[in-house]
């Protein structure tokens, strides 16, 4: 008998027992109250592969009642289509079909357009799911008559969560009478190296077992070498816990700051090679903002698209736009004068009496605020030169407080002359 993979035993038959996916599954979240209020629409579930599509789907069709009949586009045809709608209203589906079409932007137009009646009549209830943009790949009717759910890359913790489970079903199932010992070193080495793919990590630890020797007291001891063999994977000096996982990311943004682009992609690899994807995007948010700020302020929104569009593609793809961002970062001017000017105020705020805020500056849309004379006297701006009038905005306890300095580069400087002549023009 052929043997069952590892991932198929364990998959969750409970939204609660679904790894990942919180935004779509969390309590009170879109697609969780669907589910629960049993009210199926057709779906598209987009997203990687092993993040939780098909477990959904099947979760759903067991509580609809409906019969679940599952096609992969890349192999089905329009006769077997016409298969499923011969069982529709007989014994065979008498509530219906959910079906679960795999990959359905391997469908062409006229196999998706074939779909159409029935969806539409309720006969068929249709969750497809496409590791590609279903807007450029899935017809636009089906489309249409469709909600769209995005799956996103699973975060290592919750893929360990899915290797303990997996080794206790190993316990109980294959491994009888064996004193079973994973490393959590091992499990953790799985998890980053799966890249956010559920599947792939348990069927690394599948294969642990698998090549796993029993010693003479009837023990198997998957550690971390067995892991990296499992994986194919170098084993790096990485614990997202600890010191070594501070430490790449320190020196990744210190070379970054430092504006040497190949230490920095040195660093990048080193996270990339660890699966780290969370830690890489946030890191590097951090330092388009932090680092170089207003010296080149369009670097914000670049490196937020990189770091979108790596997360969209998952690695091996996301290297590419997360390079991108590392010299983009590496090799743009820099300035840290946003950071010291907001830490500055915080530290004021925290350690000093700043004083009410000016009364000219309060509130006035309201009845009764003239009384309190809150606005009367605020100078409107738009109305002046330049667009500018020169009026008090700090409180009187810090109203000659200077934060932000600007920054030595081009961008900073250029802002720098044209306030220096408007504002010394009013004097």
């Amino acid at each position: 008998m052929a043997r069952t993979p590892l991932a198929d035993r364990i998959r969750p038959r409970s939204l609660d027992d679904v790894v990942g996916q919180k935004a779509l599954l969390a309590k009170g979240k879109l697609l969780r109250n669907i589910i629960e209020n049993n009210e199926i629409p057709n779906m598209i579930f987009y997203g990687p592969s092993g993040v939780g599509k098909t477990t959904v789907a099947n979760i759903i069709a067991e509580r609809t009642g409906k019969t679940l009949r599952k096609l992969n586009a890349t192999n089905a045809s329009v006769s077997d289509i016409k298969d499923i709608v011969a069982s529709l209203d007989s014994l065979l589906a008498p509530d219906g079909v959910l079906l679960y079409l795999d990959e359905i932007q391997h469908f062409n137009k006229k196999q998706q357009q074939s779909l159409l009646e029935y969806i539409e009549n309720g006969k068929i209830t249709l969750i497809a799911s496409t590791t590609e943009n279903p807007y450029f790949y899935v017809y636009n009717a089906v489309l249409s008559r469709s909600v769209v759910f995005e799956f996103t890359n699973i975060e290592p913790d919750d893929i360990e969560t899915a290797l303990y489970r997996a080794v206790e079903i190993l316990k109980n199932d294959d491994y009888k009478g064996y004193e079973i010992s994973v490393s959590e070193d091992a499990i953790r080495h799985m998890a980053n190296t799966a890249n956010g793919d559920v599947r792939k990590a348990l069927n690394s630890l599948e294969i642990a077992f698998l090549s796993a020797k029993v010693d003479k007291g009837e023990k198997i001891n998957i550690d971390l070498d067995i892991a990296v063999e499992a994986t194919q994977k170098k084993a790096l000096k990485y614990d997202k816990d600890g010191d070594s996982h501070y430490d790449i990311l320190s020196a990744f943004q210190k070379s970054i700051r430092g504006s040497d682009e190949n230490a920095a992609i040195h660093y990048l690899a080193r996270l990339i090679a660890a699966g780290d994807l969370p830690s890489i995007c946030r890191r590097l948010q951090v330092i388009a903002a932090e680092d170089i700020g207003l010296a080149y302020p369009m670097a914000l929104p670049i490196v937020k698209s990189c770091v979108d569009m790596a997360q969209q593609l998952g690695f091996p793809e996301a290297r590419i736009p997360l390079a991108d961002a590392v010299i983009l970062l590496a090799t743009a001017p820099k300035s840290n004068s946003g950071i010291c000017a907001i830490d500055m105020a915080l530290g004021d705020i925290s350690k000093t009496d700043t004083g009410d805020i000016p009364a000219h500056l309060k509130d006035s849309h309201y009845e009764g605020a003239k009384k309190l004379n809150h606005g009367t006297e605020y100078k409107y701006p738009h109305s002046y030169p330049n667009h500018y009038v020169k009026q008090q905005y700090l409180p009187d306890n810090i109203r000659d407080r200077k934060y932000y300095e600007y920054g030595d580069n081009k961008s900073e400087n250029a802002k720098k002359q044209y306030w220096d002549m408007i504002k010394g023009a009013d004097k």
